[in-house]
């Protein structure tokens, strides 16, 4: 079997798994992309092969490249292409391409004057970040822990948090690894 083989007899499978993994049925997959749910279960089972009419309208329901969405062989640059974004007065630089699953970002908090008012938030899963520079506040619930340069923290995300900079001085940097549920309510505009 060729590589091209390989990579055509597993995409039914990789399109099943991108829609089981956001919670997605048929029906609703089918109504985000304009395919029929019987074309996309057929794509799935890979009773048929998929066009690139199909594939650009799942790449985009998954928020995902083509060539991630069918496991293309990895071709040139290998480096991540960081385009950072503000959102919520802090500034996100991703550190790896959208799979579906965890994203890893440094983010960066302004000083704490510039920071927009605390705003908890709550959702499933759990969260994680290390402190690359400066000092963190992390506020879970009513315990605030203060964490500097080489500390971590990890979390359930039930509890009501909250993230800022904890010095007015200079701005703080982390690492943080969010899975689908934090990715939503922390990174993207939805």
């Amino acid at each position: 079997m060729t590589e091209d083989q390989a990579v055509l007899e597993n995409v039914g499978p990789r399109l099943r798994g991108f829609r089981k993994a956001l919670g997605l049925t048929l029906a609703t997959l089918a109504e985000r992309t304009g395919l029929t749910p019987s074309t996309i279960s057929r794509l799935e089972r890979g009773h048929i092969r998929p066009t690139l009419e199909q594939l650009l309208p799942l790449a985009r329901a998954y928020a995902v490249p083509l060539d991630e969405l069918v496991a293309a062989p990895t071709t040139g640059d290998p480096r991540v292409h960081l385009r950072p974004f503000r959102k919520d007065g802090l500034t996100f630089v991703p550190l790896g391409v959208k799979t579906g699953g965890m994203r890893a970002y440094k983010v960066i908090y302004p000083p704490m004057s510039k920071l927009p008012p605390p705003r908890f938030h709550v959702h499933p899963g759990r969260e994680w970040f290390y402190v690359l520079h400066g000092t963190v506040q992390l506020v879970l619930t009513d315990t605030r822990t203060e964490l500097t340069a080489g500390e971590a923290a990890e979390f359930d995300t039930a509890t009501p948090h909250w993230i800022g900079n904890a010095r007015d001085d200079v701005p703080a940097e982390t690492i943080a690894i969010y899975g689908q549920q934090g990715e939503r309510v922390h990174v993207t505009d939805v």
